[in-house]
């Protein structure tokens, strides 16, 4: 599990500079619809809320544009929060989103503390997920709302096998010519083929207590957002 988790902050780290960019020329332009489609799953809900796995904060900041108030952004790579925090110098809204380093399967927050929380393809690489989700619905005020992005696995029979292709080869190939580290976007792939099924999430999500559950896929299947309350 700790070999785990070093080596998620050890890549995160090397790639920092130039994951966005990576994101945003691997998924076509897509990745910004995607964090604006999460966002908009807890517009009208006040602050505070929380932003896991929250990386260079483009999610949190998706969200403050959308809403503003108050998001604490935690992330377990320092690099990737001050990198994102550097590139918000000059964000009128930058005040609203706190970075905070933390480890999301041991949240440092009391119980009862946020009014929604999000995640952006930070599950699957959780060395124990449903102890994150555990903890995300320990932290969630009742009547809180749960929103996670995740990658999944497209199950349209034409696109599917052009989609690992993709994976195995184009992503490799993107992310080490623009961030050096080939290495990390091969375990890219590996992630996304290792991962639970939605319906698996969703269970997981049930068993933790959220009701109301939602999971609906975009762009193909590519990835899918998933959505709970806190009774």
């Amino acid at each position: 599990m700790k070999d785990r988790k070093r080596f998620v902050r050890e890549k995160f780290s090397r790639v920092t500079r130039g994951y966005d960019l990576v994101n945003r020329l691997g998924s076509f332009g897509r990745d910004a619809a995607w964090r604006k489609r999460a966002a908009a799953e807890l517009r009208g809900y006040p602050g505070p809320l929380l932003d896991l796995c929250a990386g260079t904060l483009t999610l949190a900041r998706e969200i403050v544009r959308q809403d503003p108030r108050p998001v604490v952004a935690l992330d377990i790579t320092p690099e990737m929060l001050l990198y994102g925090r550097w590139r918000l110098r000059k964000d009128p809204l930058r005040h609203l989103i706190q970075p905070v380093g933390g480890d999301a399967e041991e949240l440092p927050f009391p119980e009862k503390s946020f009014h929604g929380a999000t995640m952006a393809f930070g599950l699957r690489n959780l060395a124990r997920p449903k102890k994150g989700l555990f903890e995300v619905y320990r932290v969630l005020k009742p009547g809180g709302k749960v929103v996670i992005l995740e990658f999944s696995r497209p199950k349209n029979p034409l696109f599917a096998p052009i989609y690992r292709l993709y994976l195995r080869y184009y992503m490799p190939l993107l992310g080490g010519l623009l961030t050096g580290d080939r290495e990390a976007y091969l375990y890219l792939a590996r992630s996304i083929y290792a991962f639970a099924a939605p319906e698996v999430v969703l269970a997981w999500l049930e068993e933790t207590g959220f009701v109301e559950l939602r999971a609906y896929p975009l762009t193909l299947g590519v990835v899918t957002i998933y959505t709970g309350l806190k009774p």
